[in-house]
């Protein structure tokens, strides 16, 4: 569900260019709700994951999630200045919809999480 927020999140910052300040704030709103949204469940499946290796695992995701934020910071950067606002939205998009097609394509090899594990100690 996350995922398909994050997704729909970008039409309304499309519309913000050509239909005002309102559609941003709804972009913005919904942008951060399903990043927030995805980054506490990547959390979830870390701690649910290999108990005696959770820093660990959280100092790589941190750091592919601080990598991942700079590459995609200097690549709106770079569009916007060739294309404008709406290859930007483009940008955003496909992106997400990257993530939800790998989401869709591995969700088969996750291991499940039983109640148990996902409850914090």
């Amino acid at each position: 569900g996350a995922l398909l927020v994050l997704l729909a999140s970008w039409l309304p910052l499309w519309w913000f260019d050509a239909h005002g300040l309102w559609w941003l704030v709804i972009g913005i709103i919904a942008l951060d709700l399903g990043g927030q949204a995805i980054h506490v469940a990547n959390q979830s499946m870390i701690f649910a994951a290999q108990r005696d290796a959770h820093s660990r695992l959280v100092g790589c995701y941190m750091l592919f999630y601080s990598v991942g934020s700079g590459m995609g910071a200097i690549a709106s950067t770079w569009v916007y200045a060739l294309a404008g606002w709406q290859a930007v939205c483009l940008l955003g998009a496909g992106i997400s919809a990257a993530a939800l097609a790998f989401w869709a394509l591995t969700l088969r090899h996750m291991p499940k999480i039983s109640a148990a594990c996902a409850q914090p100690a």
